[in-house]
């Protein structure tokens, strides 16, 4: 029996099943952290969907009280019901209408971002190319600039009508949608990091580098 570099067979079968067992836990973990992405993206649709379409983007949504990114509806004594303001009206009580248009767009820009990006995070983060998270990354912050970024210019304009406890379902599902943003970003971050430690690291020895001969 001829043994190529004199080892001996057993060596290569030990680090040949060893390589294999590494590969698996490797593949494994992967796939974890493809699943749990996959899943904080669909939590974070859901919830701009309940907030921006079943609510119809209204944060606060009281019998007294309606105010959202398509209403203003404040209480008239006089007429005794909500009485939902114009444009004309909410300038000459000193709410930029620039800002209320601004604060909108990002957030319903956000919203279709987020309608299609679980299709292209199927397809990158569910193969190998490692490229594709590091765009995905990207388009995690610009989402999760849009949405805090338009949340705020927006509440910055009405929060002389808002109180903290005025606020409804609508408000509590887009901040959920922001707590589920950064969690992605950290998964994202966490296997970019995996990566780069482990990817340098696969072991040599493989059937095809250390061939034997019998």
């Amino acid at each position: 029996m001829a043994i190529t570099a004199g080892i001996p067979t057993a060596v290569f079968t030990m680090l040949s099943r060893k390589h294999a067992g590494t590969r698996m836990g490797l593949r494994c973990t992967k796939d974890l952290l493809c699943a749990l992405t996959l899943l904080e993206a669909a939590g974070t649709l859901a919830l701009m969907l309940y907030a921006l379409l079943w609510e119809a983007g209204n944060l606060v949504d009281l019998p007294d009280k309606r105010i959202g990114f398509y209403n203003f509806c404040l209480w008239n004594d006089t007429a005794g019901e909500l009485q939902c303001l114009e444009y004309e009206h909410l300038q000459v009580m000193g709410v930029s209408l620039a800002g209320m248009v601004l604060g909108r767009v990002c957030v319903y820009a956000c919203l279709v971002f987020s309608m299609f990006y679980p299709i292209f995070a199927a397809h990158a983060k569910c193969t190998e190319e490692g490229e594709g998270w590091k765009v995905i990354l990207i388009v995690l912050i610009i989402k999760m600039i849009m949405l805090s970024g338009g949340l705020g210019t927006f509440l910055l304009q009405t929060s002389q009508w808002i109180h903290p406890s005025d606020f409804t379902g609508g408000f509590l599902a887009l901040l959920g949608a922001q707590a589920l943003l950064l969690l992605q970003i950290l998964t994202t971050i966490m296997y970019l990091n995996w990566e780069k430690h482990t990817h340098p690291c696969q072991s040599p020895f493989t059937e095809e580098a250390l061939p034997i001969e019998i």
